[in-house]
């Protein structure tokens, strides 16, 4: 008989938290959620307070069954689920779904798997905190309204399989916002004049003008006003400066930095952190919080001093200001400060050691700097060249850590300047106008865009990832890389009192991993707008944060609160479902040069083309899909008409024919009726035969290094090469193969009795969802 049994969310965890109880402790996980609202309808009772109607997951039924058997031996149920909102929630379906009796369970949370944790939860239970499981329950059951009521009609007004979101829907609105905004800007130009200065026969520094010129001819005039005039240093101004280190991570910086330093994505990002957190490594990963615990303090002084000495202490408290901050817990740190490293794959050591450089930093010094500017006169002309220096003087916590920026640039860094004096002559080796174009705000970054999320109170830290991978998943935004435009730069240089004149390239505006709208995304944006600007307001949906607050603190009733929503809300579809008509986001580019007939971009069934004819036509029209690099909005007619000279052939391969073309899913090749993905750096309009057998040669390769064995008696059945290992594939299930048997050794009647005696392999483990 089991005494205790302790509930925890994954399995990782369990097996942690095993080894810090007795044998009287048996730790079992749930694996997520075991409940959620029922999926065939809409799973909430509207006549009835909004009653939610929960099921137990399909995939959970085993789990759950389990568990109840288990549940009904223990004495105590202790429930360890996380300690947000989701984890109450998650721990109250446990209470439903067990069916257990209230006197013999225990609620008890930490931020962190460690002994002394888990020892100190377990001294200390306490009851399921209704208020934050109805805070939960009021975003689950709106979400799913909103869902279920604006995704059929964008259905019908729109394209069929879309849907919408309270949140996505507002992280698509800013990623178009902002690619209109991009669209819109007028880039304009003007010469940046650096001098390069000599002082004391050797000492070479840089200073900048003090203004900048629109023309190009009043630059030519600047440096002609140079020649041969004198260099004065009127004024130095040193004054003393500190800067101090950023605060510990919150989930959302967490995401941000780990992007820049690292180059994670934030799925990935909160991936690896759950991992190191289950293995007892990190505090909790979800926090807005910026909060550490007295113990915390101790153990970063101690460790400082320890590494660097006292006089890189300094002890902190920073304060949370995220919008809406709700986890009363600490922020993401190590669970013991003197572990500097710690074991698994290279990116949990990388993320571990981005959190403990950022903990660590945050307790130390403040770095000590000098900063100088330099006022430089010329005896020709009232402009000032202006040289600007910065000293560290005691490095503080940049010993350990320095965050990093989106926007950093190279314009305003500060350097070394050589000791001078005011009255010193400076003798100068060149003096340089470069012209320099204005740019347009950057695209968002995954990180950039929780930021901005997190700026405008949209959102929480259990929301950021799940909303960036589901606008991703349905494809109203993609991640991409997109290749830069050459322009010509002008440079003037003025050198031994002579000005000459060059050009350069510059190659600009090249974007890596940045986030752009799709064509469908662009249109479901608009339809939303123009119907329901209300749901996508920035306010809005940051106020209907702040309500979920007042839900978890006991202030609102939580159906009461959906009540006020909902119907004004349902009217509103009502009405536009009558009102609004369907859109296609279709756009004529004029007529084909050799038919006449109508040339249109529109959205097709597989995404965004381009049409010759019309459909009621007599003759056919002809369809041609975009490049993923193209959309409806700004594809000219000549971009269109050279869509049409695909499918191209390349020529024959040992007799049969090799042809490129774009599809769904992009550019391919085509042989003998098989599909061979380009890749990004091919364009089907240039590739040449040579490349495409690469391709197909590549592929084929690929495939018979995957295939161990067929059988000409059961085709269907294949033992094939997988990620994991071998496996054996019949009629679209996968199933194990046992361990230690040779997977080459298997007959046609070893690989039936292996399908026979085992269940088929799920496609990947559930993991729970934060909504």
């Amino acid at each position: 008989m089991t005494r205790n049994l302790v509930i925890v969310e994954s399995p990782a965890k369990a097996k942690t938290i095993e080894g810090f109880l007795g044998k009287d402790f048996t730790v079992k996980s749930c694996f997520g959620h075991v409940r959620d609202l029922a999926k065939k309808d809409l799973g909430v009772d509207i006549d009835h307070g909004f009653l939610p109607q929960y099921i137990i997951s399909p995939e959970k039924k085993k789990v759950v069954a389990d568990l109840k058997k288990i549940a009904k031996e223990a004495e105590v149920v202790w429930l360890a689920s996380d300690e947000d909102r989701e984890g109450e929630a998650i721990a109250w379906h446990l209470v439903e779904a067990l069916n257990l009796d209230e006197k013999n369970i225990k609620r008890i949370v930490f931020h962190e798997i460690t002994k002394p944790a888990i020892l100190e939860a377990i001294e200390h239970p306490r009851k399921i905190d209704k208020n934050l499981v109805d805070a939960q329950q009021a975003r689950r059951v709106l979400d799913r309204l909103v869902g279920f009521e604006l995704s059929p009609l964008l259905w019908r007004k729109v394209k069929p399989s879309l849907s919408a979101g309270r949140v996505q829907s507002v992280a698509v609105r800013l990623i178009v916002d902002r690619e209109e905004e991009i669209r819109n800007f007028l880039v304009t130009s003007a010469y940046r004049v650096q001098a390069e200065f000599v002082a004391d026969g050797n000492k070479v520094f840089t200073a900048e003008l003090n203004k900048r010129f629109p023309k190009k001819a009043e630059a030519l005039a600047f440096l002609g006003k140079c020649i041969r005039a004198l260099y004065t240093i009127e004024d130095i101004e040193t004054k003393p400066a500190k800067k101090s280190p950023a605060p510990p991570f919150t989930t959302s910086t967490l995401q941000q930095e780990a992007s820049r330093k690292l180059g994670f994505s934030v799925a990935n990002t909160m991936r690896v952190a759950q991992q190191l957190y289950e293995s007892g490594k990190i505090t909790y990963m979800r926090t807005d919080s910026v909060n550490l615990s007295n113990m915390a303090l101790g153990m970063a002084k101690e460790e400082i001093t320890k590494s660097f000495g006292p006089d890189y202490v300094k002890t902190r408290q920073y304060t949370t200001r995220s919008k809406g901050a709700q986890e009363a817990h600490e922020a993401i740190r190590p669970t013991y400060m003197d572990r500097k490293t710690v074991d698994g794959d290279n990116s949990q050591k990388r993320l571990y050691d981005l959190i403990w450089k950022r903990t660590i930093a945050s307790q130390m010094s403040d770095a000590i700097l000098e900063k100088t500017n330099i006022v430089i006169g010329i005896s020709t002309t009232p402009e000032k060249f202006i040289a600007r220096g910065e000293v560290i003087r005691f490095d503080g916590f940049l010993k350990v850590y320095l965050e990093s920026r989106d926007d950093d640039d190279d314009e305003n860094q500060e350097g070394m300047l050589p000791a001078l004096t005011v009255g010193g002559k400076l003798d100068v080796n060149e003096i340089c106008a470069r012209e320099k174009f204005t740019l347009h705000a950057p695209r968002y970054t995954e990180a950039s865009l929780v930021k901005k999320l997190e700026e405008l109170g949209i959102g929480r830290p259990s929301t950021f990832a799940p909303t960036i991978s589901t606008i991703q998943k349905r494809e109203y935004v993609i991640k991409d890389d997109r290749d830069g435009i050459v322009r010509e730069i002008n440079t003037i240089t003025l050198k031994n009192d002579k000005i000459k004149e060059s050009t350069e390239k510059e190659n600009t505006g090249f974007e890596k991993s940045k986030l752009f709208p799709t064509d469908i995304g662009i249109l479901v944006n608009t339809f939303l707008m123009q119907y329901f600007e209300n749901i996508l307001d920035y306010n809005f949906t940051a106020t209907v944060e702040e309500e979920f607050d007042q839900i978890a603190q006991g202030k609102t009733v939580w159906n009461k609160m959906i009540h006020d929503f909902y119907f004004p809300f349902h009217k509103q579809i009502e009405n536009t479902q009558e009102t609004s008509q369907k859109v296609s986001g279709e756009k004529f580019l004029g007529n084909d040069p050799k038919s006449g007939e109508k040339i249109i971009a529109r959205l097709g069934r597989f995404g965004p083309i381009v049409q010759i004819g019309e459909s009621d036509a007599e003759n056919k029209p002809r369809f041609a899909s975009l490049k993923k690099t193209q959309n409806i909005d700004t594809i000219s007619l000549e971009e269109a008409l050279e869509l049409f000279k695909l499918p191209r052939s390349l020529g024959e391969h040992e007799g049969e024919d090799v042809t490129v073309a774009v599809g769904r899913f992009g550019p391919y090749a085509k042989y003998k009726s098989a599909f061979y993905s380009l890749a990004k750096t091919d364009d089907p309009m240039t590739i040449t035969m040579e490349r495409a057998i690469e391709i197909i040669l590549e592929k084929q390769k690929k495939e018979s290094e995957r295939i161990i064995r067929e059988f000409t008696e059961e085709p269907e059945l294949k033992i094939l090469n997988g990620r994991y290992g071998p496996y054996l594939a019949f009629k679209k299930q996968n199933y194990k193969i046992p361990k230690g048997t040779d997977p080459a050794k298997l007959d046609l009647k070893d690989c039936r009795k292996i399908i026979k005696e085992s269940e088929p392999t799920k496609p990947g483990r559930t993991i729970r969802k934060k909504s």
